[in-house]
Parts: structure tokens; C-alpha cells; sequence
């Protein structure tokens, strides 16, 4: 008898769970916990309630700056990430070449190099070709880091679309773009989304190679960073922290529903 098929077994995967679930999000609470805590340091017990650091969070202009900076290197960053990513993933799909697995691993090699050895070569590179660090040297590295992670999204989707599609609509007198954006957009459209969702939590999150490459911008993981080391702001710090993860939060389940809805009505254009 399989293990997990009965009761005793269930009843282990399900507090395993649990606890899974708990270290995940535990810290989470705890934050929201801290975050209306009426005193600068994050201890039990609590001080009282204070709406305070929020407050302080909507009157801090160089705090809206760095988020601004970010959202917009993230939007801009995770739109070249993707239309890069499609294409490098219609070649790996499409067609066949020589040299197929070394191209792929080297689309994917920024997943497996660490950020700091990124940075500091990015950063050796800008100053090799006499490139400004600016907010156009930030996005640039920021869609170099999310085009793998796009391409892990898109490139399953691709494949499981068949090529008879594209070639009927061919037959029947379509270019390849138009194939492309009548045929294949609107099926891989739920993956795009995925895959834009993810570059953006990529690009907004990202520190490591910002910190070498961004210049005078100042990125909100820049600006965490650099509070952190005055323990008087570290409330700001976790009420921001708090809103962050809440807009997250809206926006990636409201994505996964819209998400989901698509691919219910996508669902039938796909053949067996």
C-alpha cells in the first residue's frame, strides 16, 4: 500500500504542508504586525498602534522616487524582455540549427551566473564601449537578466501549439507575421503574461546588479538598502515593505485569474 494513500501517511503530507506554508508567510504577518507597531524597534511585546510610518511612507518624495524609478525600469525593461524572449523562443522551437544547445545555454546562462560577477562585467563592459550609467544602462541589464526567465515560460507554451496551424494559415495566404499575430500571439498569450509578470518582479526586486550599474538612479531596493542602516527608519522601511507586498499580491492574483480565463477560452483553439 502507498504510504501517502493512507490515512497516517495524508495526515503527515498534510502538517508538513502546514509547516511549509507557515515558514513561507510567517514572516510576512510578522511584518504586517510590525508595521503599526507604535515604537522604532521591531520587538515583542508591542507599544501600541500608530498609523505613523505609513504616514511617513506617503509624505517621503526621495521614497516615491525610487519606486517611480523602479516601476518604470521594470515596465520598460520587462516589454523588451519579453518581445526578446518570444523571438528567441520562436527559433528554439521553430527551427532546427547547428549549434541549438550551445545558443539556448548561453540565452539561459544568466541564471546560473552570480549577480555580482554580472554587475561588475556589465559595469566593465559599459565602460569599455564608453556607455553613461544611466537609467538606459539599468534597463538594459535588467532585460538581459529577465530574457531567460521569459523564454522558461514561453518556450513550453510554444511547443505545445502544433506547427499545422501556422502551416494551414500559411497555406491559406498568410506572411509570417500575420500568421504570427493572428495564430500564434493569442495562444501564447496567457504565457506572455505569465512571463511579463515574472521580468517585472525580476527588474522591480533586483538589487545586486543595479548597485554597479545604475549610476545616480535610485532603484527601491537601493533605497532599502541604503536605510537599513539607520535602525530610526526601519518602520518606514517595513510599512513599505507591507504596501509592496500588497500591491504584489493584487496584481498577481488578479493576473492568475485573467490568466486562467484566457486559457479557458484559448483552450478549445488547440488541437489534440
Amino acid at each position: 500500500m502507498d504510504v501517502a494513500l493512507s490515512k497516517n501517511g495524508a495526515r503527515i503530507l498534510q502538517v508538513f504542508f502546514f509547516l511549509v506554508v507557515a515558514f513561507l508567510y510567517a514572516p510576512i504577518l510578522i511584518l504586517l504586525i510590525f508595521s503599526f507597531n507604535n515604537s522604532d524597534l521591531p520587538t515583542f511585546p508591542l507599544s501600541g498602534f500608530t498609523l505613523e510610518w505609513y504616514r511617513q511612507f506617503l509624505h517621503d518624495s526621495e521614497l516615491h522616487a525610487a519606486l517611480r524609478t523602479s516601476a518604470i525600469v521594470a515596465v520598460i525593461s520587462s516589454i523588451g524582455a519579453v518581445a526578446l524572449g518570444i523571438l528567441a523562443s520562436l527559433a528554439l522551437t521553430r527551427r532546427r540549427f547547428r549549434g541549438m544547445a550551445a545558443v539556448s545555454a548561453l540565452m539561459l546562462s544568466p541564471l546560473v551566473i552570480p549577480y555580482i560577477v554580472f554587475g561588475i562585467s556589465l559595469l566593465l563592459f559599459f565602460h569599455a564601449i564608453s556607455f553613461p550609467l544611466s537609467f538606459a544602462s539599468l534597463a538594459i541589464a535588467h532585460i538581459v537578466l529577465s530574457v531567460p526567465y521569459t523564454i522558461l515560460v514561453l518556450v513550453p507554451r510554444l511547443e505545445q501549439i502544433d506547427s499545422s496551424l501556422e502551416e494551414a494559415a500559411r497555406d491559406l495566404g498568410a506572411n509570417r507575421l500575420r500568421t504570427f499575430r493572428s495564430i500564434v500571439l493569442p495562444l501564447i498569450f496567457p504565457a506572455v503574461v505569465s512571463a511579463f509578470l515574472i521580468a517585472l518582479v525580476v527588474s522591480f526586486d533586483e538589487y545586486a546588479v543595479a548597485s554597479f550599474v545604475a549610476g545616480q538612479q535610485t532603484t527601491f531596493p537601493i533605497y532599502l538598502y541604503g536605510a537599513l542602516r539607520f535602525p530610526s527608519r526601519l518602520p518606514e522601511v517595513i510599512a513599505v515593505a507591507v504596501v509592496v507586498m500588497t500591491v504584489s499580491l493584487v496584481v498577481v492574483v488578479g493576473a492568475e485569474i485573467g490568466r486562467r480565463h484566457a486559457e479557458g477560452r484559448l483552450g478549445d483553439l488547440d488541437l489534440p
